[in-house]
């Protein structure tokens, strides 16, 4: 099967890049299971912009201020500098941001940000309310139940993918490709990401020699409901405590204060790292205290965690909703340049979670993701358009006999969980990573399959980066502290 544009992921980046492809080009979608079950789905928060030309400076600021100043500034400077545009362009396509009476745009604020430019749809469903429309639009066809389990690369040039599709491994060729696929999350013991997310095509690049960059800066999001059984734990949206919630110990003090002045709008890891300290130091735990609200405003503002909340026989807002952080965002990524295209691969694309283009430094700021898929996805359909690709029809790759999935696997891949969480985690100390890393090299010596062997690499890789980063930085954090 031969297309000229493969989409792997049907995320907001894959399906926004896709909009932008004319349907006169053969473009294929591809993801592992429903489109649905994909992060962009379960982001709740919204998307950041610059209000306007005047606010782009302090969106950059406040982007820069997040990140550490590790951030690429020119990736930043055209994140911020394109969102001024993005209401209008949104709402031509359909996606009429959340209004008042007047008809004026309703910004909520974020921790992180110096003031509230986050547009948002259905209350606390934008990402559900994007993606559905964005699938409604989908022109180009799409392939679900389609894991990519190899990249077709030779001598520096990408050809497409091996697909296994409904227990049938195909070569599909592409002039060229572009990865969407997500980031890590699968990775840990608690996370936020759809189960889908995990780390295959990190693997794969590290596989074909080419660089993941910034693999240490990985993302914990302070208000999670860690009590639900399910794998995916319920985010509680940092808009939450932007409209009034508060993070509390077991006697309602507001501990938060010890750490930052900004107290529960500081940048995400100041606010994951200061619960995760105090709750160890003090043998306490820590609670998202609603009282400020109504149970009909907190269900108007926030219909999803509403109901997600209620599901688990939780009164809100009387109730406080015990918290911890997890695992929610990879900064780092397949390393790409200033157009999104791998380094050192030709041919081949990166956007979205799975990239590292150096927007988000050493700390993501609050609702900069969907807007950089939606950004950067439009940016790689311009440059696909503007270029010239050619299949190579000599180029013919074999089908791959690797076992997929050996007998043990699963109980491998949750011992993983728990060592990246405890090892790995929100405080790391260089004995609990050289730890992680003798557990990781002991499951890549056992009969496992390639799909763990590929999240194996990618946990090695990042213990490796963690390792070689001594001074705390951003979301890294490390400390001699046993």
């Amino acid at each position: 099967m031969k297309y000229d544009i493969i989409i792997v992921g049907a995320g907001v980046a894959g399906l926004y890049c896709a909009m932008h492809l004319p349907k006169s080009l053969k473009v294929l979608l591809v993801c592992k299971d429903e489109p649905w079950e994909c992060n962009t789905f379960y982001a709740q928060g919204g998307i950041s912009v610059a209000k306007d030309r005047e606010d782009i400076a302090e969106h950059i600021a406040d982007t820069l201020n997040a990140g550490v100043g590790f951030n690429t500034t020119a990736s930043v400077e055209t994140l911020c500098q394109e969102s001024v545009n993005l209401i209008k362009e949104l709402e031509e396509i359909g996606l009429r941001v959340d209004r008042d009476e007047r008809g004026e745009v309703l910004y909520a604020k974020e921790g992180g940000h110096k003031k509230a430019r986050i547009i948002h749809f259905d209350g606390d469903g934008t990402g559900r309310f994007l993606h559905t429309h964005l699938i409604t639009q989908l022109k180009h066809p799409l392939c679900k139940q389609a894991q990519v389990i190899d990249l077709l690369i030779e001598n520096g040039r990408c050809y497409g993918v091996s697909l296994l599709n409904r227990g049938e491994i195909t070569q599909v060729y592409a002039k060229c490709v572009v990865l969407a696929s997500g980031g890590v999350g699968g990775l840990y013991r608690y996370h936020t990401n759809a189960y889908t997310i995990s780390s295959d095509l990190h693997g794969m690049i590290l596989e074909h020699h080419c660089k993941l960059k910034d693999m240490e800066m990985l993302q914990f999001h302070p208000t999670v409901y860690t009590s639900a059984p399910t794998a995916r734990k319920p985010l509680i949206s940092e808009a939450v405590r932007g409209e009034g919630g508060k993070i509390v110990d077991r006697e309602g003090r507001r501990f938060l204060f010890d750490y930052d002045e900004r107290g529960e709008l500081a940048p995400r890891d100041i606010v994951s790292r200061g619960i995760f300290d105090y709750c160890k130091r003090h043998n306490q735990e820590a609670f998202l205290d609603l009282s400020s609200f109504s149970k009909e405003g907190f269900e108007a503002r926030f219909p999803n965690i509403y109901h997600s909340l209620t599901s688990y026989k939780l009164q809100i807002p009387e109730q406080k909703i015990p918290i911890s952080p997890a695992f929610h965002y990879s900064m780092g990524g397949i390393a790409v340049d200033e157009r999104s295209k791998v380094l050192g691969i030709e041919n081949l694309y990166a956007i979205g979670e799975c990239a590292n283009n150096g927007i988000h430094g050493a700390n993501r700021l609050a609702s900069n993701s969907l807007l950089e898929g939606l950004i950067f996805g439009k940016r790689v359909a311009r440059d696909i358009l503007g270029s010239s690709y050619d299949f190579d029809s000599k180029q013919i790759f074999p089908i791959l006999k690797e076992s997929l999935q050996e007998e043990g696997d699963i109980t491998l891949k949750n011992t993983l969980r728990k060592i990246m969480w405890d090892k790995v985690g929100i405080i790391r100390t260089p004995q609990s990573l050289n730890s992680a890393l003798g557990g990781v090299e002991a499951m890549l010596e056992c009969k496992i399959g390639r799909m763990l062997r590929l999240r194996l690499l990618v946990a090695k890789e990042i213990i490796h980066q963690a390792l070689r980063r001594k001074e705390s930085l951003g979301a890294h954090f490390i400390t001699d502290d046993a």
